[in-house]
Order: structure tokens, then sequence, then C-alpha cells
């Protein structure tokens, strides 16, 4: 494994892990209020909006586009390049009392008036219907991969394991939700693609930890510790690796962020919470819930049996 450094005395972070499962739980419980009180800011995708196919004649100003529909009142438009850097896509949310001719006659004129070039493709309106089956199909996947992991886990480890890293990664992702849901951040299908990747993400850390808990249990200078002790030495074992993995991901992440435009914003954002909370969950959520569902080491290593001397004798 690639290391930074090496820290030779084991940190005790489960000495800690009460006072941080507090806090998880308080978080936790906050971001559920905020999920039932205030809801997701969903976006068209859906609600269901107005959706309308541009072109011009040379590359498209997709900033220009975007302020000019932010002068006609729309906060919660999408802009973005569509095949060519001709072709713009743009996503518009319903508007009562307006249809969509009425919504591409005003877009158009606008934008005409900004530069005649302009030309409509088409238009067409995506009604509700179309937004409840990205909503079933996006809980659907999110629901299989959940059962996917336990099961690899399960099979991996043993069930303690499995049970406490689901909880601890579904934390990560109702978190990730609380936030979008308390500052009302627009949540789109490509901020749920984050929260899947920050889902596998977290798992993958978890599956680190437990190997190096494994490890240890099966090492005989530190097998006959106390499984707090095991515990601490494991996540200890993996701090330098994780300085390496979420870092660079981490600056990825963040140039996406700031450089990536509207488009990925949210999505960048949603990573960033899911990789912060990612390293807090495997180390004092997934492994102190392990330890107090009472792992031991004959969960993994199954002890074994002393032959007795009169085995196979006949009398």
């Amino acid at each position: 494994m690639m290391e930074f450094f090496r820290i030779k005395k084991d940190i005790p972070f489960m000495r800690h892990a009460l006072i941080f499962n507090v806090i998880s739980v308080l978080t936790f419980v906050a971001a559920v209020f905020f999920l039932v009180h205030k809801g997701l800011h969903l976006s068209i995708e859906f609600t269901g909006g107005t959706v309308m196919e541009i072109t011009y004649p040379k590359p498209a100003n997709i900033e220009g586009v975007r302020t000019k529909l932010g002068e006609l009142g729309y906060t919660d438009m999408q802009v973005q390049s569509f095949g060519t850097a001709q072709d713009v896509l743009i996503r518009l949310p319903v508007q009562q009392n307006v249809n969509t001719a009425q919504v591409s006659e005003r877009v158009m004129t606008a934008l005409k008036a900004q530069d005649e070039t302009v030309s409509l493709k088409r238009v067409e309106f995506v009604g509700p219907q179309v937004g409840e089956e990205l909503t079933h199909d996006g809980l659907m996947a999110m629901g299989m991969l959940v059962i996917g992991v336990m099961i690899y886990l399960a099979i991996r480890f043993e069930w303690k394991y499995a049970v406490a890293a689901i909880f601890a990664n579904l934390h990560d992702v109702v978190i990730i939700l609380g936030f979008f849901a308390f500052f009302q951040w627009e949540f789109s299908l490509t901020v749920l693609a984050g929260i899947l990747a920050v889902l596998g993400y977290s798992v993958n850390e978890s599956v680190i930890v437990f190997d190096r808990v494994r490890e240890t249990f099966r090492d005989r200078k530190h097998g006959k510790m106390a499984v707090a002790d095991v515990m601490n030495h494991a996540i200890t074992g993996t701090i330098s690796r994780t300085l390496i993995t979420h870092g660079s991901t981490q600056l990825m992440v963040l140039s996406m962020f700031f450089l990536g435009g509207p488009t990925l914003h949210y999505f960048a954002l949603a990573l960033t919470i899911g990789i912060c909370f990612g390293i807090y969950s495997s180390v004092f959520v997934a492994a102190a819930l392990a330890m107090w569902l009472g792992v031991k080491r004959e969960d993994l290593i199954k002890p074994i049996k002393e032959k007795d001397e009169h085995d196979g004798a006949v009398v």
C-alpha cells in the first residue's frame, strides 16, 4: 500500500466513537427533518417542463443564452451544448397559465434580439409522467445498489460488517440529501448520479478499513488485542492511503466545481460533501458500529479445534 508516512503509535479513534456517533445521529435526524419539512428542490427532469433545441451558424455563446434567460426571470433553467458547439439544449420549468408555444415564442424573441442568426429546431413539453418514471427508476437503482453492497460485504466479511457499512454509507447519502433540502439546491439526475458514486466510494473506503481489521486479527502480534484496539490499529494503518485517494479525488472534484460551469456545479458539490462525510463515516460510524455489534476474531478466523489424542481409537 502506498504511504506518505507511517504512524508508529495507534491513534485511539474508538475512544471518541460515542461522542462522534451522537453527533452523527443528530446530523442525520436534522437531515431527515429538512427532507420532510422542506423537501428537495427537484429539477425539471423530475417535475416536467419545456425543452427547446436551438442552433446557431457559429459556436453558441452558452453563457450569453443563460444570461438572457435569467433576464426573463428564469432561475431553474438548464442550458448546455447539445451534440455540436452550434446546438444548444434549453430546459425550462413549468409556469402556471403559460403553454409551451408561449414559452418558446418569448424565449426566441429575447434570443433573436441578442443574435438574429439563432433558429429554433424543436420544442416540446416533458410532462410530470416522465418525471415520476425517472424518480422511480432512480430510487430503484439506489435500492438495488444497497442490496448488492450488503450481499457483497456479507459474503466477503460477515453480516455484522455488512450492516455496519451499509448504515454508515446510507448515513452519508441522507446527509447529502439533507444539505440539498436545507439550502434548496437544485436536485437533478446529475446530482443523483453523484450520490450513487458517493455510495460506491464510501463502501470502498469501508472495505479497505475492514480488510485491515481482518489482517490485524490474523496477525499473531496484534490478533489478541481488544476489538477497540484492533479497530484503532486498522484505521491508523490506512490513514496515509486515505490522504492519497481522497486528496487526489477532491482535487479533481474541485476542478469540476470551479471550472465545470453550472452543469457540473451541484454534481461536484454533492461529491465534495460525500467525500468529506465518507472519510468520517468509515472511521467513526462503520468501525464503531461493527465494534458495538460485537465483531470478534472468531467471526473472520474460525478457531482450530485441537485434536483429541484418543480420536480414532477403537475400544
